[in-house]
């Protein structure tokens, strides 16, 4: 793969990545009370219109299905007869037989009604990247991502000794900055040419907050520091070899809030001449729940047995699509069972300094 290349992005599937994301449904859950709160000022819509809700990045759509039911109460208590529509979206290769199925309640421990059963609710998915347009112009009513937007649309170049851009050298990280910000006008530009006017966006995206946090270096061990150290042992090793290590990048670029705001703030940028304003904005910190239950628990191998999988449910592929494709599934598996053997063995050694808080940038934005 060159460096032009884009990286396979999904996460794992058959419900892995719901069942050991604890967090990013917390993340969810805490905007939930924005979304809401967005929805009462949105204007009604005329007669015979359906109120079309998208979920952008969705994945397997179960960290968000609860704060979906919230968002349709909302809307059913100032409309009870308004139809609803939900359009799930992520990249082809996503699950969505997952997606379809916790909707329907086929999977899943949920006490409540499957969601696919609300009445006048018709739930839709589309295998399309959000670095393109996905819905017809002026159809959507409130659109809706968390923890998605960080992958970039492709790696301007590869990483040379490290596995992410927070690690990367100053040249190599200006590059993936210039891709992030060009990918995250183009991504406000679809979703302006999709919004009804006064429609509203409510995004929850990784950031680099203001005293220079980010997932998982809030304190103690720096998770990506931790990934990149591990991968370079199987270089050392012998076990992977050095396009194997580089190739393991992360399409990822994590933005301050000035740069999320940048375009918003020049009245004169093509996201303000498409109507967007930036209505809030605010930064959070949700704490690690396997983290946060080792303070009470204790037990030093059950964190990390708990930990461990919830990393490993988003960065899977990046590693496991690193490696040569020669290689036999077999030899592919073990490499990677032993890589993140490793960096569990590492955590249940020295719990302590091991948590992957979420560092969010929240905006609420609105077309005129």
């Amino acid at each position: 793969m060159s460096a032009a290349d884009g990286q396979k992005i999904a996460m794992r599937g058959a419900g892995y990545y719901s069942a050991n994301t604890v967090g990013a449904k917390y993340v969810i859950d805490k905007v939930g009370d924005l979304v809401i709160e967005a929805v009462a000022r949105m204007p009604r819509l005329a007669d015979g219109l359906p109120f079309a809700i998208a979920d952008f990045g969705a994945a397997d759509g179960g960290t968000s299905m609860d704060m979906m039911r919230r968002l349709i109460g909302a809307v059913r208590e100032r409309e009870p007869n308004r139809a609803i529509s939900i359009t799930y979206t992520d990249l082809p290769h996503n699950d969505f037989s997952t997606l379809f199925r916790l909707s329907q309640g086929l999977l899943g421990t949920s006490t409540e009604a499957p969601l696919a059963e609300t009445p006048g609710l018709y739930i839709f998915g589309s295998g399309t990247s959000f670095y393109r347009q996905i819905l017809p112009d002026n159809s959507l009513s409130f659109g809706f991502s968390a923890t998605a937007m960080h992958w970039i649309s492709k790696r301007p170049c590869m990483i040379a000794d490290h596995v992410q851009a927070v690690g990367a050298s100053n040249a190599e990280r200006e590059q993936f900055r210039a891709q992030a910000l060009r990918d995250w006008e183009t991504i406000l530009l679809a979703r302006a040419r999709e919004l009804r006017s006064g429609g509203r966006l409510a995004l929850a995206n990784f950031c680099i907050d203001e005293e220079g946090r980010y997932l998982g270096h809030t304190t103690g061990a720096d998770m990506f520091d931790s990934f990149a150290r591990h991968w370079r042992d199987l270089l050392r090793t012998g076990r992977i070899n050095e396009a194997e290590y580089v190739n393991a990048t992360f399409q990822q670029f994590y933005k301050t809030p000035e740069e999320f705001a940048a375009p918003f703030r020049d009245p004169a940028s093509p996201v303000s001449q498409a109507g967007l304003k930036l209505e809030t904005m605010f930064t959070m910190v949700t704490p690690c729940p396997y983290a946060e239950a080792f303070r009470t628990h204790r037990n030093a191998g059950d964190f990390a047995r708990a930990y461990v999988p919830t990393l490993r449910s988003w960065s899977e592929t990046v590693f496991a699509n690193a490696l040569d494709p020669a290689r036999p599934p077999s030899e592919r598996s073990a490499i990677i069972d032993d890589f993140y053997g490793a960096y569990e063995a590492d955590v249940a050694q020295a719990p302590e300094g091991h948590r992957m808080d979420y560092v969010h940038c929240v905006t609420e934005i609105v077309k005129s």
